[in-house]
């Protein structure tokens, strides 16, 4: 396999599954990067990064994506000598122009959400990373959906007139994969304004972890907006937002402090946020891929999980989704908006201030009078 090119069609665990065979290609004792992750947003480069770095193994990795300084990433090149840099194109690209590392030593391109990529139009932007990476001998090419026709830039497969190696492609779409776990429900809203209804739906799902889906940003904001206002926490995520932002959402939702997170489809691919237990479509998808992507954050692995389509009664379901659905009843008596159990506490200091997480569980149960089970990660 080591001149092979591949092509990942997964549902779910591609991060591991492409790292542990990734690390087992490094050499130790060869300097400089030897491969390059491309990710569609800046979230997952995040991700991957830390999954990396919990592994525990002696190869230092990094993550580049726009959003902050080009200067502050090649300071931490420098500083580290990374072996695996993970990143969105762009910024990738702008590494390799300015010739902040050295791309001779690159031999493993992956490229995760293959599919997201082409889609959020960095077609032109992976080729010319490809372009200048010499010594490049594998590819991986990561996706949640089978491609028809893989694009002539990536130099997968005999055809590809960039590639004299073969393309493995491993396919694991398995019909016992796609066992169905997931409950599909319809909500019907009696107002073509649907506001009432999902939040009487929150109000009834309680806290437990629910993604809401939104086609819009602006939607996004007015659907938290009024949730807010009806004192029910929530937080939002959508790619108009500040990075340090979004990631306080993620890190909030992922936590359990904050249990209902209003998003566009952002959140629908590649990022890990374990133990979803409910998908709300308050706009339907798109179409048929965005259904299937945006249920793909719950029911995971051998978990199960709820789906629910907000519609005004003259809405009709979608085409595409086949199933039948069983109608959502509301209780006769609908609960308050519940409060999350755990709150996160931002702490401005760290180990560059001589503070680590002894100091700070210690100063929580002397000072703050906390018990044990009052205090979750540090």
């Amino acid at each position: 396999m080591e001149l092979s090119d591949i092509l990942h069609n997964l549902k779910m665990g591609k991060t591991l599954a492409f790292l542990l065979p990734l690390v087992q290609t490094l050499k130790a004792d060869i300097q400089g990067v030897q491969a390059l992750v491309l990710v569609p947003s800046r979230e997952l480069a995040l991700q991957i990064e830390t999954v990396f770095k919990s592994m525990g193994t002696p190869f230092k990795a990094m993550s580049c994506y726009g959003g902050r300084p080009a200067m502050e990433e090649h300071r931490t090149m420098k500083g580290i000598h990374p072996t695996v840099i993970i990143g969105t194109p762009g910024r990738m690209n702008d590494h390799l122009r300015k010739g902040n590392f050295n791309a001779a030593t690159v031999v493993t391109l992956v490229i995760d959400e293959f599919d997201k990529c082409l889609e959020f139009g960095f077609h032109d932007e992976m080729a010319e990373v490809i372009g200048q990476l010499p010594s490049l001998k594998k590819r991986v090419l990561l996706s949640a959906t089978d491609a028809e026709e893989i694009p002539q830039f990536a130099g997968v497969g005999g055809d590809s007139p960039s590639s004299g190696s073969r393309l493995m492609k491993l396919d694991f779409l398995t019909p016992e994969a796609l066992a169905p776990r997931l409950r599909l429900h319809k909500v019907v809203s009696p107002e073509k304004d649907k506001l009432e209804t999902l939040y009487n739906l929150l109000c009834t799902l309680g806290c437990h972890s629910t993604l809401v889906f939104c086609n819009y940003r602006e939607s996004v904001e007015r659907v938290a907006g009024y949730l807010k206002a009806r004192k029910f926490p929530c937080d939002m995520f959508h790619g108009g937002m500040e990075q340090p932002d979004r990631e306080r959402a993620l890190y909030k939702f992922r936590n359990g402090s904050c249990a209902v997170l209003i998003s566009t489809d952002l959140a629908a691919r590649g990022l890990d946020i374990p133990g979803i237990e409910n998908v709300v479509h308050y706009h339907p998808p798109v179409n048929e891929e965005a259904y299937t992507h945006r249920n793909g954050r719950t029911a995971r692995w051998e978990a199960s999980g709820n789906a629910y389509l907000v519609l005004h009664a003259e809405e009709r379901v979608p085409e595409y989704i086949s199933e039948d659905i069983e109608t959502y009843e509301f209780p006769e008596t609908l609960p308050k908006p519940a409060k999350p159990r755990w709150a996160t506490l931002y702490i401005g200091k760290g180990k560059k201030d001589k503070l680590n997480k002894i100091d700070i569980v210690g100063f929580l149960y002397k000072k703050g009078g906390m018990a044990r089970e009052d205090v979750g990660q540090v």
